[in-house]
């Protein structure tokens, strides 16, 4: 990422999500909240593209599975959940360069499964519409 794109992200109050793992390695991923609501950013780089140089899709999937995934801890209040179904329709191409934004929107809560929706934009335009069940997990 350029510092002008970093700059950009830090001015308009997004910060970093502390991560490791796989998702260490396909951020950094953002995060601001916005009213109450968390919104997820991830700014594309030249170590996303596919074999037509554009956004993998599995980087789409990845981030919209993350976005969601830390909604429903956030709405839960539990550290522990696991996805246990993804549904991602990709909708346009994402470009190298551009910085992609999911705000994911709970749907419903019940005592052990949390649904959520999100679409996944870059500027105005949709990318991808992902929703997903959330299984709360018992603590260890």
């Amino acid at each position: 990422m350029t510092k002008t794109g970093l700059a950009k992200l830090e001015s308009d109050g997004w910060e970093i999500v502390d991560t490791s793992g796989f998702l260490h390695l396909v951020g950094p991923l953002w995060q601001r909240n916005v009213d109450g609501a968390y919104e997820y950013a991830l700014h594309t780089e030249d170590k996303h593209h596919n074999r037509r140089g554009l956004v993998q899709g599995g980087v789409i999937m990845t981030f919209a599975d993350r976005a969601c995934g830390m909604t429903a801890r956030f709405v839960s209040g539990k550290p522990h959940l696991a996805t246990v179904q993804l549904d991602v329709h990709f909708v346009e191409v994402g470009k190298i360069g551009e910085t992609l934004i999911a705000r994911p929107r709970v749907v419903r809560t019940t005592k052990s499964l949390i649904f959520i929706t999100t679409e996944v934009t870059a500027g105005e335009r949709v990318i991808a519409m992902a929703s997903g069940v959330f299984k709360i997990l018992k603590s260890a």
